[in-house]
């Protein structure tokens, strides 16, 4: 982590969804934020995950921000012998064309809109607001902003893919088309082949996204060049 950065102040949350509840970790950056940050973990995690990262990334000249790191329901997992464990959706095959089970997606689609709803509550509009999400979650944040009547502020998706790339094609909003995207992944990813996130990359530049692609040396991971990369792109976005 980065010594001497700003203070921050976490607080736990919760919304109603679907007679469940959608727990949220949050970190706020300073009083009052003019930005949203939705972080969506990776199977098997929890919001918890990635909130370490936050005093690396955030630099002190940047407006106050509200991180949110929402926790995925448990569910069974296919290819984890049902195992029951916090996932986004049921993973049922290997093969990634037919890897992600599409009831499951569009039901953590929902359940993100309503987190995106409730930061337009407490005033912060969709287009300052980002969706970030490492593996799985950076299939749900793809799958979520891209289909959005109101665009985002961006979207980064970390040693990810795109699911459900078909509907994806024809399910594409105009705002999610003009969504910039961050694309990362690790040249060792023995989890989601780097391969299978430079195909995902190269299909959004097709369908006319602005995806930026950067690879990095390791593996299913994230690492210090990358948050590096990444905070470089969002100041762009929040410092014009």
């Amino acid at each position: 982590m980065v010594a001497g950065g700003p203070p921050f102040r976490a607080k736990n949350r919760s919304i109603q969804l679907l007679n469940t509840l959608l727990e949220t970790h949050e970190i706020e950056t300073g009083a009052n934020p003019s930005i949203s940050i939705i972080w969506l973990h990776g199977l098997g995690a929890d919001g918890f995950d990635f909130a370490p990262i936050v005093p690396e990334l955030v630099r002190k000249h940047w407006p106050a921000i509200r991180f949110i790191f929402p926790h995925a329901p448990a569910r069974a997992v296919t290819i984890n012998n049902g195992f029951r464990m916090r996932a986004w959706y049921d993973i049922k095959s290997f093969d990634f064309n037919q890897r992600a089970d599409e009831t499951g997606v569009r039901e953590s689609i929902a359940q993100v809109e309503a987190l995106i709803a409730r930061e337009n509550e407490r005033g912060i509009p969709a287009s300052h607001i980002f969706l970030v999400g490492f593996s799985q979650g950076g299939a749900i944040a793809l799958a979520t902003g891209l289909r959005r009547e109101a665009g985002l502020a961006g979207i980064v998706a970390l040693s990810t893919y795109l699911p459900m790339a078909d509907s994806t094609a024809t399910e594409i909003t105009t705002a999610g088309k003009n969504t910039p995207v961050f694309c990362a992944h690790g040249s060792g990813d023995p989890v989601i082949p780097i391969a299978i996130g430079n195909a995902s990359h190269s299909t959004l530049v097709k369908i006319g996204v602005t995806s930026k692609w950067h690879a990095y040396p390791m593996q299913h991971a994230v690492c210090a060049e990358e948050i590096a990369d990444m905070a470089n792109w969002l100041e762009q976005k929040l410092i014009p």
